[in-house]
Formats: C-alpha cells, structure tokens, sequence
C-alpha cells in the first residue's frame, strides 16, 4: 500500500487542486531555504509523486511567471525556477504566522476588540467583538480596545470561534497527521508529505485566527492544532530534507529560520 496515499486521496477530494498555489506552498518550505532555486525536473518529480502531471505543472509556473512570483533561468537543457524578490518577501512575511512556535502555557493577557470588521488574528466571541493575545494583536484604529486577563469564558462564546469550515479544515488536518503516524516514509516520500501537510497547515494559518486552546469549544477534537502540526513536521524533515539535499540545491538548511521553525 501507498504509506502517504491517504493525504493524497484527501487533497484531490477538495476539488481540482490549485497547482500554482501548491507550487507556493513548495517554494517556502522547501526551496528558500536551500539557496531560492530548483530545477524543473525536481519540482515535477515531487508533484507527480502526489499525482499532478507535468502539464498542469508547466501552466501554474507559467501564471507564477507572469504575475512575478517566480523568474526562471536556463542552464543548457536544464531549467531552474527561482522566487522573484517580491514572491520572497510576501513568503517570508507568511512564514512567520505558518512556523510561529506552539503556545506554552495560557495567554496571560489579551486584548477585547469591538468594531464592525473583523480585525486581523481576530478571534470572534460575539457580534461584533472579537479576542486577539495581546501579544500578537495588530494596530485596530477603528475598533474600541480594552486589554487584560480573562477572567472567564462561557461555553457559549467558545462555540463561536470556530466556525464550520475552520473546525472542518482542523479534522481533515488531524486526519492528515493521523495517517503519517507509524508509517515509513522513502526521502521523496517524506518530502511529498511534508509539502501536503504544509500546504493544508498554510491554507488554515492564511484562513482563520490561531485559537489558542482555553478559547476552544468544549467538543473540539484538536485542542492544540500548532503543536500537533509541529511534532509532525519535525518527523518528516529529517528524511524530506535528505530527498532536497539529493538534488542540485546544496545550500545548507539553516537559512531563512529554517532550523528555528516551529521553535
């Protein structure tokens, strides 16, 4: 049996995949922090690994191309794609929220926000007035803020902070997870799994607010979503960074944080 068909069947079953913004997800797990760059060839062997063929992968570096996110370069036959410096930065300022480390402990302090849109990171406990922790709380210029412990939280409120897609995207996610646990994984294997685990981890972070686990609903299956994605993630590198390392991406791995992620 396949060891990582079940992640496989779970991404095609959410429609037809988005391969340009698959090929992101690689880009700033993968290749950023091995010198920027990969050859054509290792990008397709990973993607149809998963079961995406080279066409579909031609078209979205193609779109990436025109609307600047990556550049390409030709050595001989080869050819090689590259971030551009604008695709860097918007996948360097994501990496922070994607790999920030799992919470320890309670937040101690937070920050009550009321207003009429939802502000970043906002938590919505109610209408129209949402939880941020303090220390991740944005500038909120037209929300009326209040900041201090929370002294209480009715159940009620907590079944507000996740709202059906987000609590359906954490059980495909723990899904995902629960499918690696005691299988073993070839490096390319490992670096398909890896990329899958992320681009759906990436798609959560982009989406919905980072809950710490004393807001979520009683009946939540994953009381701490950032720390089971990390354990994973961990699991995979080792044998996923020998499948990049294996390729003409010699850089060390220790750029861009990547030896401080989810730390």
């Amino acid at each position: 049996m396949d060891p990582i068909e079940p992640l496989i069947n779970a991404f095609h079953a959410e429609g037809r995949p988005r391969v340009w913004s698959l090929v992101v997800t690689i880009f700033g797990d993968a290749v950023l922090h091995r010198g920027g760059r990969i050859a054509t060839l290792r990008l397709q062997e990973l993607l149809e690994r998963v079961g995406i063929e080279a066409g579909a992968l031609r078209t979205a570096l193609s779109r990436l191309t025109s609307d600047g996110w990556v550049q390409r370069d030709r050595e001989g036959r080869n050819s090689f794609y590259r971030l551009s410096k604008s695709g860097q930065a918007e996948i360097t300022q994501a990496a922070i929220d994607i790999y920030a480390a799992p919470r320890e402990g309670k937040v101690e302090q937070w920050v009550m926000a009321r207003g009429k849109a939802a502000p970043a990171k906002g938590i919505s406990v109610a209408p129209h007035l949402w939880l941020i922790p303090a220390d991740r709380a944005p500038e909120m210029p037209d929300h009326i803020c209040l900041a201090g412990a929370l002294t209480s939280f009715p159940q009620a409120s907590a079944e507000r902070v996740l709202t059906p897609d987000h609590r359906a995207a954490l059980e495909a996610l723990e899904a995902d997870v629960n499918a690696l646990k005691g299988v073993m994984l070839t490096p390319l294997d490992a670096m398909a799994a890896r990329m899958l685990l992320i681009h759906r981890w990436r798609r959560i972070v982009l989406r919905y607010p980072d809950v710490p686990a004393e807001l979520m609903p009683a009946d939540a299956e994953i009381p701490n979503p950032r720390k089971m994605v990390a354990d994973a993630y961990g699991a995979l590198v080792p044998a996923s960074e020998n499948w990049l390392g294996s390729g003409d991406e010699t850089t060390p791995p220790d750029s861009y944080g990547f030896s401080s992620r989810f730390q």
